[in-house]
């Protein structure tokens, strides 16, 4: 049964009614004098209850949820029964036996002996509640398929979290010891968990006592014991959380940033960019929109704001279909909370490269406006899989850009990067070559067909930010690639806004670029993450720095020397059009040469195909990774 406060109303009621007779009964050794007293014995429960209930109720004995009883409860019974038992004691006293409302030969001790019988049994009847959830939360925390863990750190911190995930049997985890290197803690038992040892037994946690995670709660250790504590418990084999708790709020350890996630705006050194989307969404309303790349973090954000934008339909096209399926399940719930279920919602698994299945999947769904996100963009990797790099990012946007020709769509919005621009990378060159195509395209068919040239997009899957913040969660190091590198930095809905007003903005050929404002280091950035997340930079937290990798920039650039640019009725949004406002074709042999690169990757030669990119993009510059400072350094 579970005891509401109206329950121990009553049963208390009971009480003061029983512990009367029995005290008289443990007074005068002989049960039979109680009735020698049964006309006081009334009278001194009617003000037995009066009494206690007047002082019970205002300390608050009948407001409390008894589940989580403590120690402050145990005190406040303590103090209501002995302030009503004094009160009692004194009226007995003072008034009830010198009036003779009761006998004299009423024993003048019994308001204590009733008040010692009154406390356990009051306090008893309460701590049955508590009793009762503990042993609930004892059973569901010793499930078999709850997970064990280990808590690091034998403190304040510890023995709180120990209280929440007991509390908390939805969590699934059953504390089996702690560990601490403070060597009289070892062997005492902290809320029903024993201190095993220190670090030293960490390596045996998992085959002795079957621990599958360690959790470690120092939230007064420095960051180096932190990660050395971390890497112990990854050598025993455990899984590793650094909690802080509650405490560290009210202690005000915790600074006010890290009371809510670190904001990427927080991160760019200017305010973000706001682009009008009224002229994006007359361009996309009742339109059929596709959208390749859709399961990534730019491909998903332009998927978003698309349908803000009302189109008819829109097809969702991905390579992977675990990203497709969470992407468009998120899709989905956006379209019913705003109540947008007249734009239909087309998932596509597709690969770009795939001429006959783009083909068929353009034939099937017409769509009227393309934005081409998807692409490999990881400059490290694809200088180790160059002919990949190429398929998907040369060939893959070729095949979409001669299919939207022959099929009739009217605007193809390429999504390009600052890495274009005098590449010494793989992954650039191949994005210069796309850009390229997509001018071209343009020229041929006389439909704004645009690009796009993204800066490095906070929070983007795989971009820098993510990786600092795991860093960061790890107890550091966070790793750089060298003090002076600097990037243009973006956020997400900047660059999807800045590819839906391409769309709106484009004639044909155009590449548009964000004035994203002064380039910023890295190792600033770094340090702006770590300082937001509550930590300094040296003491919690360190930075090292690991050398530029092959293919990387010290410091990118925008635009080409060559290009002519300027900006457009967006006054934050600059256009280059180069030789496309003469009619003029961006490369002469373009396709030629884009067809030897096709023979080239197919064939497996790394080689053959980094000399065809160089003739497509003169201005590509390989960089290996140990020449990688002085070169980019040339290409500034």
């Amino acid at each position: 049964m579970r005891l509401r406060n109206r329950h121990l109303l009553l049963l208390d009621l009971l009480v003061f009614c029983v512990c009367p007779v029995l005290a008289v009964a443990l007074r005068t050794d002989s049960p039979a004098s109680v009735a020698a007293h049964v006309h006081s014995l009334a009278i001194y429960a009617l003000f037995a209850i009066a009494i206690r209930l007047a002082v019970f109720i205002p300390v608050g004995l009948y407001s409390r949820y008894w589940r989580y009883a403590s120690v402050a409860e145990i005190a406040q019974v303590t103090l209501a029964v002995s302030l009503s038992t004094l009160l009692l004691w004194s009226a007995l006293l003072a008034v009830l036996t010198p009036l003779g409302v009761i006998q004299q030969g009423f024993p003048r001790s019994i308001p204590l002996i009733d008040g010692l019988l009154v406390l356990p049994a009051v306090g008893g009847i309460r701590f049955l509640a508590r009793l009762r959830h503990y042993y609930q939360q004892r059973r569901a925390n010793n499930r078999p398929e709850a997970q064990r863990v280990a808590i690091v750190g034998a403190g304040e911190a510890g023995g709180m979290i120990v209280k929440e995930i007991a509390a908390n049997p939805q969590l699934g985890l059953h504390p089996v010891a702690f560990i601490d290197d403070d060597s009289r803690k070892h062997n005492l038992v902290i809320h029903g968990v024993r201190v095993v040892g220190g670090r030293e037994v960490l390596a045996e946690l998992r085959d002795r006592y079957g621990v599958q995670q360690a959790i470690i709660a120092m939230p007064t250790a420095p960051g180096k014991t932190i990660r050395e504590l971390v890497q112990l418990c990854r050598q025993a084999g455990l899984a590793v959380r650094v909690v802080p708790g509650v405490f560290e709020l009210l202690a005000g350890k915790v600074m006010v940033s890290q009371l809510r996630p670190v904001d990427i705006t927080d991160l760019l050194r200017r305010e973000p960019v706001c682009t009008d989307m009224k002229s994006v969404a007359a361009l996309l309303r009742g339109k059929v929109v596709m959208v390749t790349g859709a399961g990534g973090s730019i491909g998903l954000e332009l998927c978003r704001q698309i349908l803000q934008c009302a189109p008819a339909e829109l097809v969702a096209l991905g390579h992977g279909e675990n990203s497709v399926f969470e992407a468009c399940n998120e899709l989905r719930t956006l379209l019913r909370e705003t109540r947008g279920a007249a734009v239909s919602l087309r998932p596509v698994i597709a690969d770009i490269r795939d001429r006959q299945r783009m083909r068929a999947v353009l034939a099937t769904y017409r769509p009227v406006v393309i934005f081409h996100a998807a692409a490999h963009k990881h400059v490290p990797l694809m200088e180790e899989n160059v002919q990949d790099a190429v398929s998907n990012n040369v060939l893959g946007t070729r095949n979409l850009l001669e299919l939207a020709s022959e099929l009739g769509v009217e605007r193809f919005v390429l999504i390009s990067t600052d890495k274009a621009v005098n590449p010494t990378s793989v992954m650039g060159a191949t994005k210069r070559v796309a850009e390229f195509l997509v001018q071209d395209a343009a020229l041929r068919t006389g439909r704004p067909f645009v690009a796009v040239r993204f800066g490095n997009v906070l929070g983007s899957r795989g971009s820098v930010v993510p990786l600092f913040k795991q860093q960061i969660a790890a107890g550091g190091p966070v790793t750089v690639t060298h003090p002076e590198a600097e990037r243009y930095f973006m956020t997400i809905p900047e660059a999807v806004q800045l590819v839906l007003q391409a769309a709106a903005l484009g004639s044909g050929g155009e590449i548009f670029v964000l004035d994203m404002g002064q380039p910023v280091r890295v190792l600033d950035l770094a340090r702006d993450l770590i300082r937001l997340t509550g930590l300094k930079e040296g003491e919690d937290i360190e930075i090292v720095f690991t050398g530029l990798r092959p293919g990387e920039k010290l410091r990118e650039r925008l635009f080409l020397d060559s290009e002519e640019y300027a900006r457009t009725a967006h006054q934050q949004i600059f256009q280059v059009r180069n030789g496309m406002l003469k009619g003029e074709s961006p490369l002469a042999d373009l396709h030629q040469l884009v067809k030897k690169l096709e023979a080239a990757a197919a064939s497996g030669s790394e080689k053959r195909v980094r000399r065809l990119l160089q003739r497509l993009v003169p201005e590509y510059t390989p960089v290996p990774a140990d020449g990688a400072l002085a070169a980019a350094e040339n290409h500034g």
